[in-house]
Parts: C-alpha cells; sequence; structure tokens
C-alpha cells in the first residue's frame, strides 16, 4: 500500500478553513496541477487523504502526494489510486527538521549548500518562500545531477 505519514498540526490551510475538506483538497490540487492529474479524485477523512487519478509525471504525482500531506490537519496521504509513469527514479524525500534552512538541506544532500536553489525549485508547490519552511513540512529532494 502506497502511503506517507504527515505532522498534521503544521502546513497550510485550504480556503482558510482551520480543516480540509475533500473538494477543497481537490480543488487546491486541480488548482496548482492543471491538467497534469486526469480524473483526479480525493476522499478526505479525519486527517486521511486517499487521491486518485493519473498523473502526466512522477513529479507531479510526488508532488500532489506532498501538497496534499503539507495541509494542515492531514496526517496521512494514501496515493495507491494515483497512477502515472513509472520513468525517473523516485525521489527522497526529508522531513525538516527544527534548526534546517534549505542550505544546510543542500549541504547534507546535494553535498553543497549553495545549491539550494535546485531543492526550492524542486517543492516551488509545497515551500513558497525559500526563507520559509518549518518542522514537520516534508519535501522532495532532487536526483544528484
Amino acid at each position: 500500500m502506497g502511503f506517507m505519514k504527515f505532522v498534521g498540526e503544521v502546513g497550510d490551510l485550504v480556503g482558510g478553513k482551520k480543516a480540509a475538506e475533500a473538494a477543497d483538497i481537490e480543488s487546491y490540487l486541480k488548482k496548482t496541477f492543471g491538467d497534469k492529474i486526469q480524473d483526479l479524485q480525493v476522499a478526505y477523512i479525519a486527517g486521511k487523504v486517499a487521491l486518485a487519478g493519473k498523473c502526466d509525471s512522477r513529479e507531479t504525482q510526488e508532488k500532489a502526494i506532498l501538497l496534499a500531506g503539507n495541509l494542515k490537519g492531514v496526517t496521512e496521504v494514501n496515493f495507491d489510486g494515483l497512477t502515472g509513469p513509472k520513468s525517473g527514479g523516485a525521489a527522497e524525500f526529508y522531513t525538516i527538521q527544527k534548526g534546517d534552512t534549505l542550505w544546510k538541506i543542500a549541504q547534507q544532500f546535494l553535498g553543497n549548500g549553495s545549491r539550494y536553489p535546485e531543492i526550492f525549485e524542486a517543492n516551488r508547490e509545497v515551500v513558497k518562500d525559500a526563507n520559509k519552511i518549518f518542522p514537520g513540512q516534508q519535501i522532495r529532494i532532487p536526483k544528484t545531477k
């Protein structure tokens, strides 16, 4: 079964509401990804999101999972129904810790802190400002070039 756990008490609000609803999450993902996810369906019950649909790429699939999971109130994302191309290696995921910066994360995973823009670009949908990340937030680590 494909699922990821998330913190739940941190993250963005959807539609300005304290707790998200399936329709809000679906609308948010559709607005973000447009036609990159065909036949998108979202279920949401007690902090658990289930995603279904066909993604245009593995990157879109990973970003959709992170975007849904990094919403306030979401503790788990089941992505069994979210399909896409198998090509391209899966990204590595990282949960931000207290005291982390994108520079520090780039140093750790990419070997050079000045490569932090690569991490920022790989997470633009989740991280709106490179200087504003928070503990518990999950991000993608791009493949090393």
